[in-house]
């Protein structure tokens, strides 16, 4: 009878034993940053899941139905907001589990598009309209203050969800925030000596990082990527690279402008790419620290060798 009953206890206790593992909170996030930041706080518990495949747009993202399944289902979502992924509110409508939208947060340090940011070289593609002036800037995840925020928003709410690892999630929110302190020493360091280097962008996607470190980009080449520009307007771009000489223009990847080898071609130019998604960053706990320190080595790196 004590064999029997010492198996029944052993089966029981497995029992259970799947079933907390089965009751790990799901954490779903649209885009890669917030897996990033949520990654950090997770760490040693579980990973989170991100909705953008590397290299997808996330304003005009085409949901699949295994992702709205995704969405409805996870216990935690996180996105930026309206202002960034378009295709999501219409799905969260139907969503009864929490869902937070990071740009709403109290205490972020948000920017605005201001009417004089783009080169007089510039024509809007149809993404750079959502960047009108006075508009919110939606790429708020560059800036390190506000990934501390997200943090501590996905810290509070995984302990209140899962109060058995309430410790780890605030001790992981600890190391954190004193692996952004040194990461922030590091980045000052790397481009305090590019500061008032001309450069250029296609996207004005960088400014909360700019804000962060004391540098501004010169200007924006801003064409839609199935659109070929005119002739004349190629040459504006052009004599706006001759006025400023050295320098060095940055798309974002995967894609590069059609138009960029002929923008540059015969000047004192180079092409680089600056990754503000950090598309295949891997989902672990310093892979935040690693999106932003290889977009200020990209960064400094194209700028110090001209």
């Amino acid at each position: 009878m004590s064999r029997l009953f010492s198996i029944f206890v052993a089966f029981i206790a497995s029992f259970l034993l799947i079933g907390s593992a089965q009751a790990e909170v799901k954490v779903l996030t649209s885009v890669k940053p917030l897996q990033l930041i949520a990654a950090a706080v997770q760490d040693g518990i579980a990973v989170p899941e991100v909705l953008l495949p590397p290299g997808a747009s996330p304003h005009n993202y085409a949901l699949r139905p295994s992702d709205v399944r995704k969405v409805q289902s996870v216990d935690l979502l996180y996105w930026i907001g309206p202002d960034m992924e378009g295709f999501l509110p219409r799905v969260l409508k139907g969503r009864t589990l929490p869902n937070v939208a990071v740009q709403d947060l109290p205490s972020l340090k948000l920017r605005h598009f201001a009417g004089d940011n783009h080169s007089d070289a510039e024509e809007a593609d149809e993404h750079d309209h959502d960047h009108r002036p006075g508009s919110l800037d939606a790429h708020l995840w560059l800036s390190p203050i506000n990934a501390r925020v997200i943090a501590t928003k996905m810290a509070t709410d995984l302990s209140a969800a899962d109060p058995a690892n309430a410790a780890r999630y605030q001790s992981n929110l600890k190391a954190f925030d004193e692996r952004l302190d040194a990461l922030d020493l590091r980045l000052k360091t790397r481009l305090a000596g590019i500061a008032g280097k001309p450069y250029f962008v296609f996207h004005e996607a960088f400014d909360y990082f700019e804000d962060a470190y004391g540098l501004k980009h010169t200007g924006v080449f801003s064409v839609a990527a199935e659109v070929q520009p005119g002739a004349q307007h190629v040459a504006a771009m052009r004599t706006r690279l001759q006025e400023v000489g050295k320098t060095c223009v940055f798309s974002e990847p995967p894609l590069r402008p059609r138009l960029a080898e002929t923008l540059v071609a015969g000047l004192p130019v180079k092409l680089a790419e600056l990754d503000a998604l950090g598309g295949y960053t891997p989902a672990t706990a310093q892979g935040y620290e690693q999106l932003l320190e290889k977009l200020g080595n990209d960064l400094a790196g194209c700028l110090e060798s001209l």
